[in-house]
């Protein structure tokens, strides 16, 4: 990618992330960002970036009124990227368990969304994280590098077994509060974090620069 080639984000806007923030952030590192629920719009640009705040069952609901499902769908039957955040990552996963409410989510991966067993919740503040070997996410970045967290729910289990040999294998990235929880995912077109990337001052940037060179 080059100055004069900046690739082309969405911000999707579907009322539950913080989208003024995210655009920031890719506009700090070369992208040409819009924030938009628009159709067309989101299915046509290099990148899809996916936020959320707030409880898994609203998300999905808003997410899917905005046929974010749809598209996120499409977009990576079609091997196009898309990137989830916080929630935005959460809903990528089967099922969501929040205050005895059970909810679907896209099942882009199995598993569960499920209350942190850890002495202080929410999990906020700066935290390492273990990246795998290879990770395309995290290169460039130290093995000292802090991540910016708000949460109280995470994927706490890692589930999806790839019996294929020839099948790539998602990479998982692990943090641990209280607990080892699934701090991020890269998954060929799909990448997501449980931290906020945009909130994560120069490691984020170094962050959302490998993605935005993938695209």
């Amino acid at each position: 990618m080059t100055a004069s080639t900046p690739r082309k984000v969405v911000v999707f806007d579907y009322g539950f992330g913080n989208v003024r923030s995210a655009e920031r952030a890719l506009a700090r590192v070369g992208a040409e960002v819009e924030i938009t629920r628009d159709y067309e719009t989101a299915m046509n640009a290099d990148g899809l970036l996916v936020p959320g705040v707030g409880a898994f069952s609203a998300c999905m609901r808003g997410l899917k009124e905005a046929r974010g499902d749809w598209i996120i769908g499409r977009r990576l039957s079609g091997g196009r990227p898309v990137m989830g955040i916080c929630v935005g990552m959460q809903i990528l996963f089967a099922h969501g368990s929040e205050h005895g409410v059970e909810s679907e989510g896209l099942d882009e991966w199995p598993g569960t969304v499920e209350a942190l067993n850890a002495p202080v919740v929410p999990h906020m503040g700066w935290n390492t994280v273990d990246a795998p070997e290879g990770s395309e996410m995290f290169a460039g970045l130290g093995t000292d590098s802090r991540f910016y967290f708000v949460h109280s729910y995470a994927v706490r289990e890692w589930t999806l077994e790839v019996g294929n040999k020839n099948i790539r294998a998602p990479k998982v990235t692990w943090a641990t509060h209280g607990e080892p929880f699934v701090a991020a995912v890269e998954n060929g077109a799909l990448w997501a974090t449980q931290f906020h990337p945009e909130k994560s001052g120069d490691a984020g940037a170094q962050l959302l620069t490998n993605w935005i060179e993938t695209l």
